[in-house]
C-alpha cells in the first residue's frame, strides 16, 4: 500500500509563495512521475506540473515560469514551489505520483505499477 500525503497549503496574498510538500510511503519500489494537480471550485481539475524520474518538468502555461516542481529521491517528497501567487491560483492542489509498489504472495515479491495514486489535497487561497 501506498500513501500520498500533501502539505504546505495555506492563505497566501497576491504575490506571495508557498512551497508544498508530498510524502509517499509505503512498499515503495521506484516512483517513475510525480504530478501536482488543483482543482476550484466549479472547475475541471488541471495539471500543473509534472517531472519524470529522469527530472524532467513539464507546466501548464498558466503558472510557468511562476512554478516549480522538484523531488528528493531519498525522502519520495515531491515539491511545488509556488512564487508570484494570483488569486486565480486558489484551489485545492493534489499530488500525483506513477509508483510501482512491491506486493508479497507466499513469499514471492510482485512490482505492481500504477499511476493513480492520489493525495488527499491541501487547499492554497490566495487573496489580500
Amino acid at each position: 500500500q501506498v500513501q500520498l500525503v500533501e502539505s504546505g497549503g495555506g492563505l497566501v496574498q497576491p504575490g506571495g509563495s508557498l512551497r508544498l510538500s508530498c510524502a509517499a510511503s509505503g512498499s515503495i519500489f521506484s516512483i517513475n512521475a510525480t504530478a501536482w494537480y488543483r482543482q476550484a471550485p466549479g472547475k475541471e481539475r488541471e495539471l500543473v506540473a509534472t517531472i519524470t524520474s529522469g527530472g524532467s518538468t513539464d507546466y501548464a502555461d498558466s503558472v510557468k515560469g511562476r512554478f516549480s516542481i522538484s523531488r528528493d529521491n531519498a525522502q519520495n517528497t515531491v515539491y511545488l514551489q509556488m512564487n508570484s501567487l494570483k488569486p486565480e491560483d486558489t484551489a485545492v492542489y493534489y499530488c500525483n505520483a506513477d509508483i510501482t509498489r512491491t506486493v508479497s504472495y507466499s513469499g514471492t515479491t510482485y512490482y505492481a505499477r500504477r499511476d493513480d495514486h492520489w493525495g488527499q489535497g491541501t487547499q492554497v487561497t490566495v487573496s489580500s
